[in-house]
């Protein structure tokens, strides 16, 4: 028997839409993050982000190494941006209801992506 990803287990694509939203809400409120999104189609965004973060759940859709280090090449990201993500993140999970573990295991995955992302 096959174990429940947590993208199943939160309710797929449809909620995780709803995560990314929220997280959006907040990081285009910060002084540091939000100007990274000045000139940015934030629908397209969205989308984007929601597959992103729908595979780092375990969902079917998935970014290879290249493509997240492509995306990310031309912005002046850093370890300070970065870290500030994964404290969005991780309250924007706690807000829709996931269970301490499961952040910590979401924001795990996102960590090990830090590389491809922080220029």
């Amino acid at each position: 028997m096959n174990e429940q990803s947590l993208f199943e287990k939160y309710g797929g694509f449809a909620r995780i839409s709803r995560v990314v939203l929220s997280f959006y809400d907040t990081l285009l409120d910060s002084d540091d993050i939000g100007p990274f999104f000045d000139d940015i189609d934030m629908s397209r965004m969205v989308d984007h982000q929601t597959k992103f973060i729908a595979s780092l759940l375990g969902g079917p859709a998935s970014y290879t190494d290249n493509q997240l280090r492509q995306l990310h090449s031309h912005l002046p990201i850093e370890d300070d941006h970065f870290d500030e993500l994964k404290v969005v993140l991780g309250a924007t999970l706690k807000d829709h209801e996931f269970t301490d573990p499961d952040i910590i295991a979401v924001l795990q995955e996102f960590e090990k992506r830090r590389g491809l992302i922080v220029g």
